[in-house]
């Protein structure tokens, strides 16, 4: 008898020590509510943090690492590039306080910050909300507009985004002339990959750049936002809703009518290559958009600062950015 209850035992110790935690799918469904409502309703901005493996060598040289600083080679770079994400993201400046987002590449999601997953550790030690930067760059300049590259294992990445703990994603197209057929193709990409990320229960950021340097800049963005305004009401999956990501308009308040959108959970602004005090300036007019910046929010900062030094340039940019993106 008492053969058998220690058999018992040793099985039920056996099969504990093999079964996986599942996740607690209440804990989660609680923390995306939490999210949703922090992205549609809190003041402050989104951190761009994503330069992929084109954009790196450029990014970290803005922050006085030449490529004779590190081993050449793909995984040294994002070694390095890492470090500085994590300089950035532990800093006492950058707190959920007033980033209320921050965009990862897909390389720095796989990463660990102090030991923790990198979305992990940016909602729990940080209340900062993240997104994946989930395309694969751009096509060839085509109808004066580069659409997405295609994207066959999106739906892979984003069970692993999920799985994460990431919350939204972004996804970038650049308009480059004004051409009605080529900025309607960027729009229906936009809605039609926007649409499968749902599919996944996350929520996407649809980002259809406008050139700051084109010369049609103005007829570009008027006509872009009569089609935004289309796709948003026909476009998205029933009962779901989007957020977007768009250059500064020349307009003032042009984008006001997709900032008001049910289906919108919020609007932001990328810098698209202004220095921070004009994209401040500009996005300060705005009504209902909040920054999402990347060179603007790191202008300034060099890796050879003391921590002190960093931390003091990152707080007034971040201060500064967070005052552009106040509601109004």
């Amino acid at each position: 008898m008492m053969k058998s209850i220690i058999t018992l035992i040793l099985l039920q110790l056996s099969t504990a020590s093999i079964t996986k935690p599942t996740p607690n799918t209440s804990v989660c469904d609680a923390v995306f509510a939490e999210q949703l409502n922090r992205a549609k309703n809190f003041d402050g901005y989104l951190a761009a943090l994503d330069q992929s493996g084109g954009s790196t060598p450029k990014a970290l040289k803005s922050f006085g690492i030449d490529e004779e600083d590190y081993v050449l080679g793909e995984e040294s770079m994002y070694q390095v590039i890492h470090k500085i994400r994590t300089r950035i993201i532990t800093s006492p400046a950058f707190e959920g306080d007033r980033t209320l987002g921050a965009i990862l590449f897909e390389n720095t999601m796989d990463r660990q910050i102090e030991g923790v997953d990198s979305p992990t550790y940016l909602w729990e030690n940080k209340k900062v909300i993240p997104f994946l930067k989930c395309d694969k760059g751009l096509a060839p300049l085509a109808n004066g507009v580069q659409l997405m590259k295609p994207n066959p294992d999106l739906d892979d990445l984003m069970k692993r985004a999920k799985a994460k703990g990431v919350f939204g994603t972004k996804m970038r197209s650049l308009i480059k002339e004004y051409n009605e057929e080529g900025i309607q193709a960027i729009v229906d990409q936009q809605f039609e990959v926007g649409n499968q990320i749902l599919g996944h229960g996350l929520i996407p950021i649809l980002e259809p750049e406008v050139d700051i340097t084109s010369p049609d800049k103005v007829k570009i963005e008027a006509f872009l936002n009569e089609k935004l305004l289309e796709g948003f009401t026909n476009k998205i999956t029933e009962g779901k809703a989007v957020m977007i990501k768009l250059s500064i308009p020349t307009e003032v308040n042009l984008y006001k009518g997709l900032v008001d959108h049910p289906n919108c959970v919020r609007v932001v602004a990328l810098s698209g290559g202004y220095p921070q005090i004009k994209a401040n300036e500009m996005l300060g007019k705005q009504e209902g958009m909040i920054g999402s910046f990347s060179r603007a929010l790191a202008e300034g900062l060099n890796d050879k600062m003391s921590d002190d030094e960093w931390n003091a340039v990152l707080d007034k940019s971040i201060a500064d950015i967070f005052e552009a993106s106040k509601k109004r």
